[in-house]
């Protein structure tokens, strides 16, 4: 009986239940923005809370997530709409709802670094401690919003007859693909993939804070960099609708470019021994991250 049963195979056919939650008249609440929501607040918790077991001010790191999401959520819709963009010379009204999907991660992510390195200049404060400390909470925020292209129907893979497979209703589906019903999860695999580099931060993290480990400034950043565009480079190839760079998949090229800079980085740090170029020179003040005494502990 016990094999029986172990003999049978895993389904899990998903249907989404449509992108909103409910509507009151022209007020809808939509999953999309949710899970955005959801994925910034918990990410701030977690960040502070990482900043404190390193006995950093947490208080930075809330200013820090203001600075985040004004240059992140902007940097993956315009990054989005530059790719998309013969879509939205058509309907222009649209360019702005968000709310009906279409951020790219990579555009967040330009823009999320590009906030953190004005704010770290202004703060006079290392660029790279505060990105080993947001780094488990990006990558556990794009496995939470990486739901609403569920919810979306949107951003899936290939046809598939697997069991664990994604329905798409006809007016979601490529022209290309209109006669089929079922398609990769590609949503679930890069979920599932950030989950998993999510736990890989975290053991790192605590392994040094254990003195298991030796991190330097930096380099849990890198690795997630490397990490998360592992899993990219290979999820992307299987989507039906990439953005693309003429004949080239833009998300594939520029995870490709991140493996490299995280790997190289990683051996800057760890061959060359050297440290990374930073905002604040190291003999700066406070060019380490406002920490507590001992007395605020």
């Amino acid at each position: 009986m016990v094999l029986d049963i172990l003999a049978l195979p895993l389904a899990f056919q998903f249907t989404s239940p449509g992108p909103i939650i409910f509507q009151l008249g022209p007020l809808a609440i939509r999953w999309y923005g949710l899970l955005i929501a959801s994925a910034v607040l918990i990410g701030v918790s977690l960040s502070q809370y990482l900043a404190e077991k390193r006995r950093v001010n947490p208080e930075l790191l809330g200013d820090l997530a203001i600075w985040l999401v004004l240059g992140a959520i902007p940097c993956a819709r315009i990054y989005y709409v530059a790719f998309e963009w013969p879509q939205y010379a058509q309907r222009p009204e649209d360019i702005i709802a968000i709310w009906k999907g279409g951020i790219a991660i990579h555009g967040a992510i330009l823009g999320g670094t590009i906030a953190a390195l004005i704010f770290a200049k202004i703060q006079r404060v290392s660029f790279w401690q505060l990105a080993d400390l947001v780094a488990p909470s990006a990558i556990l925020g794009q496995a939470i919003g990486r739901w609403g292209n569920f919810f979306n129907s949107e951003a899936f893979g290939s046809p598939t007859d697997l069991p664990w497979k994604l329905y798409i209703p006809p007016n979601s589906r490529p022209i290309a693909y209109a006669n089929f019903e079922y398609f990769h999860p590609t949503f679930l695999y890069e979920s599932l993939w950030n989950l998993t580099v999510f736990g890989l931060l975290l053991t790192l993290f605590f392994r040094d804070l254990q003195g298991k480990i030796r991190l330097k400034i930096g380099a849990l950043f890198l690795v997630y960099l490397a990490a998360y565009s592992s899993g990219r480079v290979w999820i992307e190839g299987l989507r039906t609708d990439s953005l693309m760079f003429g004949p080239l998949r833009a998300a594939q090229m520029v995870s490709l470019t991140g493996i490299v800079l995280g790997l190289g980085g990683l051996a800057w740090l760890y061959l060359l021994d050297r440290p990374l170029p930073d905002v604040v020179s190291p003999n700066s003040d406070r060019a380490n991250v406002d920490r507590k005494s001992p007395e605020d502990q």
